[in-house]
């Protein structure tokens, strides 16, 4: 069904989108002045009015991460891929999606020690995390996707890999300009690892939750009442 096939496109756009409003609201007010240096996303987004949309857009990049993650997990162990590398990817992607929540919702302002926690979330493990899922591809059947997915995963891998190095060099270093445009290219290419999800994401044919077993359910017959003590009973 196509329609899955949206979700991961609409964090990539929805995420890309939002951050650079908020660095189009920071320049237009003057919360930073990119004459003097280009600003980091965190830089950008820590500052009323732009915070308030900074911190919401990470909320719902948040919960969107979370639901791809945990789809791309059942999608793999119903393709028959069950693994530990499969689990690990589940624990390592619900880690760092709490990430993005976390370093949206305390500003660098207000307690740094938290945001760069969130922020060390969100990049080591969404990195590790996106690495987990090269290896799946890899290691999966060969198909059409897997084809072009493989390289293109490592690609933006490789690319993420290589600008978290250089940002924090160049940031230790003191040239925190040619950090801050590592760090906006690394994002860039965490949206674009996300909306590659939308190959697989095309396959899937429905997406269910079930929150009660089959042995609760109530029964048809007209002489079966089930109370709340009942079912308590047989939980």
């Amino acid at each position: 069904m196509w329609a899955w096939a949206l979700l991961p496109v609409s964090l990539a756009v929805f995420g890309t989108v939002g951050l650079w409003a908020v660095y189009a609201i920071a320049v237009s007010n003057n919360s930073v002045n990119i004459t003097a240096e280009f600003p980091y996303i965190s830089t950008c987004g820590a500052f009323t009015p732009q915070s308030c949309l900074f911190s919401q857009i990470c909320n719902i990049c948040c919960v969107l991460s979370l639901w791809i993650v945990v789809i791309r997990f059942q999608q793999v162990r119903d393709l028959g891929h069950s693994s530990l590398l499969n689990t690990a990817g589940l624990v390592l992607g619900i880690i760092s999606s709490i990430g993005i929540s976390v370093l949206g919702n305390f500003q660098q302002t207000v307690i740094s020690a938290v945001h760069l926690l969130g922020a060390l979330l969100a990049f080591f493990l969404g990195l590790v995390y996106f690495w987990v899922q090269a290896c799946i591809t890899y290691f999966s059947p060969s198909s059409r996707e897997r084809r072009w997915l493989v390289p293109v995963r490592v690609v933006l891998c490789s690319s993420c890999t290589c600008l978290v190095i250089c940002m924090f060099v160049l940031h230790s270093v003191g040239f925190r300009s040619e950090a801050a445009m590592c760090e906006w290219a690394l994002v860039m290419c965490f949206f674009a690892l996300f909306g590659v999800f939308a190959a697989e994401f095309r396959h899937i044919h429905f997406h269910k939750l079930t929150v009660q077993r089959e042995g609760l359910k109530v029964s048809n017959h007209t002489s079966s009442i089930w109370t709340i003590q009942d079912i308590q009973e047989n939980l």
